[in-house]
């Protein structure tokens, strides 16, 4: 039996093939050209999968899909996804019936965690909390092996806990959100306005280690951030370990101050819960699709 997983993103599609044993045997990526609209979208993840079944030679296999955002309980659309032509989109019933099978969708958060769990920094944990902070700020909870989406598909969805009511107010609506302060796209928008300049995040990294006294004030500021989040994420969740995933996750001060921020906000006499750096890379959450498939 052959798990087959595609992964939804905004500027790239991408399909694996494992076997049964959890190893890679094929691995596509195409572009997702979502700027030509919904169905070229739908169109492009179906031959990416004709591609993959060929591949395996038509043999019997699953399929499963990660995707930003999350299906509806409610009206079986996609919501909150940054691919916007998707939201309120019948996403689900559209492939079903474009592929002919059913399809199990999850947020691609959920699948990160899921893989990292599997696979990953995560495996042999009971309790694993996956995070991305990428240019947003998500997180998928695994327990036991299996994804907790919760009574609404937003299990997990910390980026939009807000830290500050009086912060800047986030996409969503609201003020104060973890995405606006931990984010890349987030800490991109603090700086320029703290500093009346647009810095990539990988440019204010650089002027942090050159001890430029302006990256420095402003990463302190985001190491708080962090820890505060993060403790608050602790306290409700009290997972056996955090995986960071996402493009800021490659900051390493974030396993050493960023965690001594943690101790200072956590509801408890000592930080016990590993914080650590993601193993599967890129590779994540195609991986967790393929996991969750049926």
């Amino acid at each position: 039996m052959f798990r087959l997983g595609i992964d939804l993103g905004g500027t790239k599609i991408e399909g694996i093939a494992l076997d049964s044993d959890g190893k890679e045997c094929f691995r596509k990526r195409v572009p997702t050209e979502q700027e030509q609209g919904y169905d070229r979208i739908l169109d492009n993840i179906r031959l990416l999968y004709d591609a993959l079944v060929k591949n395996i030679g038509n043999a019997t296999h699953t399929l499963g899909i990660g995707t930003p955002g999350a299906i509806s309980q409610n009206t079986g659309l996609l919501k909150n996804s940054n691919t916007v032509c998707l939201n309120n989109m019948p996403v689900k019933a559209d492939l079903e019936k474009l592929i002919g099978r059913n399809i199990p969708i999850q947020n691609d958060a959920n699948c990160f965690a899921m893989a990292e769990a599997m696979y990953g920094a995560g495996k042999e944990k009971n309790i694993v909390f996956g995070v991305i902070m990428g240019t947003g700020c998500g997180g998928g909870i695994v327990c036991n092996g299996s994804v907790i989406t919760g009574l609404q598909s937003i299990a997990g969805e910390w980026g939009h806990m807000s830290i500050d009511p009086n912060g800047p107010k986030c996409y969503c609506s609201a003020r104060g959100c973890v995405e606006t302060y931990i984010s890349g796209g987030g800490l991109m928008n603090r700086y320029e306005e703290k500093y009346g300049e647009r810095k990539k995040l990988e440019s204010i990294v650089k002027d942090y280690y050159s001890g430029e006294i302006r990256a420095l004030e402003f990463m302190n500021v985001f190491f708080q951030k962090f820890g505060q989040a993060m403790a608050n994420l602790i306290a409700i969740l009290d997972p056996d370990v955090v995986v960071l995933g996402g493009g800021v996750s490659n900051f390493d001060e974030l396993y050493t101050k960023g965690v001594k921020e943690v101790e200072k906000h956590v509801f408890s006499d000592s930080l016990e819960t590993p914080i650590v750096k993601h193993q599967l890379g890129d590779s994540a959450g195609v991986i967790g699709a393929a996991l969750i498939g049926a």
